[in-house]
């Protein structure tokens, strides 16, 4: 399992920029976006990796993983 499947990655739609856009809650602030939901994932992706890259760089400790904990049926429960 790669490094990066331990943060939870969302892309979702903003009504208020009029695309998409993409988050890792707990490894960064911050993420991109873009008019096609694929292509903002893949983006979203990219820089999660390159993240991890800088925080063993810097001799950093990862953040605490945010994968694994049910994120999608607590998101469910509040919508």
């Amino acid at each position: 399992m790669k490094e990066s499947a331990r943060y939870v990655k969302i892309v979702e739609w903003s009504e208020e920029d009029q695309c998409y856009i993409g988050s890792c809650p707990g490894l960064m602030f911050g993420g991109c976006h873009g008019d096609d939901e694929k292509v903002v994932f893949d983006e979203l992706c990219q820089i999660v990796e390159e993240m991890i890259e800088l925080y063993h760089c810097d001799n950093k400790p990862l953040p605490k993983a945010t994968s694994g904990k049910d994120c999608v049926n607590l998101l469910q429960n509040v919508a």
